[in-house]
């Protein structure tokens, strides 16, 4: 009986393959986009027609985002909701905005804090990296490399003032939080603090977010 189970299974997976890759071939091919000699522009992030949602433009090349995980959403939300919350009036608190560094970087950060003034209306597409008060990261795994080096520095040199890293508690699944300030003299950052269960900070204003709610409905 188990055997003959098995054998129905291995049929229905393997048409179930066929029948995905018939989808493809019948799909027209998709055309990557060939950039100019020179890399592609920050400007150009709004011009290439059709590209995935959440494309970065690092060192004039485009990066694609996977989709995301469960924790990365959860984190997301928590951190941006609790900045909302405490988030002067002359400040907003903006989600997957990407910020123009520099000609050749356009980066996008999961969450950053800019002044109300830099709103400009609902079409806005990107922000000033002079604008940019906070920008954060959170860690997947595909952006591991770029979130911990590259990242970091282009934010630095394009003078935003404050950074966070925000990652996976391998023991817990709550999230870490590693919180850099710029040093106006190296254009580097300085960790200023790495955050366990609870982060508390006063700058860029008074911040207080407990880091276990992070499974937690607003509000219960």
């Amino acid at each position: 009986m188990s055997t003959a189970r098995e054998g129905w299974e291995e049929r229905g997976e393997q048409r179930e393959r066929e029948e995905r890759e018939e989808w493809f071939d019948a799909e027209p091919p998709y055309r990557w986009p060939i950039p100019p000699p020179d890399g592609w522009a920050a400007d150009d992030l709004d011009r290439i027609p059709d590209l995935p949602r959440h494309t970065e433009l690092l060192d004039g090349s485009l990066v694609f985002m996977s989709p995301q995980t469960r924790f990365h959403a959860r984190a997301l939300r928590l951190l941006e909701r609790s900045l909302l919350d405490q988030a002067p009036g002359a400040l907003d608190v903006v989600s997957r905005m990407t910020v123009k560094l520099d000609p050749r970087n356009r980066l996008e950060p999961d969450i950053a804090v800019v002044p109300e003034t830099a709103n400009t209306g609902p079409h806005q597409t990107w922000y000033e990296a002079a604008d940019t008060l906070l920008a954060i990261e959170v860690v997947a795994a595909d952006t591991l490399e770029r979130d911990r080096e590259a990242k970091p520095r282009k934010y630095a040199a394009a003078g935003v003032v404050h950074f966070w890293r925000v990652e996976q508690d391998g023991d817990k699944g709550l999230p870490v939080v590693y919180v850099y300030e710029l040093d106006p003299a190296t254009k580097a950052y300085g960790l200023t603090g790495i955050f366990h269960d609870r982060l508390k900070v006063s700058a860029p204003f008074d911040i207080d977010i407990d880091l276990t709610a992070i499974d937690r409905r607003p509000g219960s």
